[in-house]
């Protein structure tokens, strides 16, 4: 159960740049991989999922509600749809999925099926209403053979990026100008130029280069200031970038390794943050859970697929 902390009475009031996150475990589920949560502000829940088990959750915020449904073909990133239905990325395609009826309704897109050592990573849906997701290189040696594309609302499948070796922190600012990515690998963080009516990007610049001890570049969410979070799972912190690419605070993690923020609630000022298990992990550890804090900030709304042609 995710239970949500009352709404700020100050909502109006500018946060200061600096500020402590107090975290708390609201799902003690012990994920291989949590990943991709999206906050549905129809049902008032929390979408994502467990990589490595190949599990896509649900949980309420308000309640006990929380389901489970597992998949032969994974489940790698999530997102929202217009017809209510969930784009999920699974190994090597896309999906729609109906949560109503616990059913796949259509396969949109099937993506470098013709390599077995790449796997769709993070994907979130963008400003344009297209499915914008990555790929990764899971052999030993990893490689700059992944890349990011984005699924149209037809199902065109269109490379955008390439030379990556592990695609993630997808993120558009609040007004959808901006998009954010990230190698998870190739450590650095770049900001696109965006245009919502196309999905064409421009202008690619570095925004930011960091290393093993201050936070591999892994799942990503903008606030309305235009902030970028990203989870530092190497480093057990949750990063906080200014539009500019400035370290404004690296906030600590109750677990070693968060995998990706959300904000979630009516206000958008509740952020939830996915954890992965490592292996070896101590049995009382809560690596793996969904961990929760109030934010003095609220996110920048996310996005829906649109779904009208399937």
């Amino acid at each position: 159960m995710l239970v949500l902390s009352p709404t700020d009475s100050c909502q109006t009031m500018v946060p200061k740049m600096s500020f402590d996150l107090t975290f708390e475990c609201v799902l003690d589920l012990r994920c291989t991989v949590a990943e991709s949560p999206v906050y549905d502000d129809r049902r008032n829940c929390l979408f994502f999922v467990d990589i490595g088990k190949g599990v896509l959750h649900r949980a309420d915020l308000i309640g006990a509600g929380h389901i489970a449904w597992t998949f032969d073909h994974g489940a790698c990133c999530v997102g929202l749809a217009h017809s209510g239905r969930l784009v999920l990325a699974q190994r090597d395609r896309v999906v729609l999925f109906d949560p109503e009826r616990g059913t796949i309704a259509k396969e949109i897109a099937s993506i470098e099926t013709a390599r077995p050592d790449t796997r769709l990573n993070d994907g979130k849906v963008g400003p344009d209403g297209a499915f914008w997701v990555g790929t990764m290189h899971e052999a030993a040696d990893r490689q700059l053979v992944a890349s990011l594309y984005r699924v149209s609302s037809k199902g065109a499948v269109e490379r955008k990026v390439g030379d990556v070796i592990c695609s993630n922190g997808l993120a558009w600012n609040a007004d959808g100008s901006i998009l954010f990515h990230s190698d998870s690998r190739g450590l650095w963080i770049d900001r696109w130029q965006f245009d919502s009516k196309t999905g064409t990007i421009s202008g690619r610049r570095r925004l930011a280069v960091l290393d093993e001890a201050s936070g591999r570049p892994d799942g990503a969410a903008t606030d309305v200031a235009g902030n970028y979070w990203s989870a530092g799972v190497s480093a057990g912190v949750l990063n906080r970038f200014s539009p500019e690419g400035r370290l404004i605070q690296a906030h600590p993690y109750p677990v070693s390794a968060p995998t990706m923020p959300c904000f979630a609630g009516p206000d958008l000022k509740t952020l939830f943050v996915a954890s992965l298990r490592p292996v070896g992990t101590n049995v009382q550890s809560r690596d793996g859970g969904i961990f929760a804090a109030r934010s003095p900030v609220a996110g920048a709304a996310v996005h829906r697929f649109d779904d009208r042609a399937f």
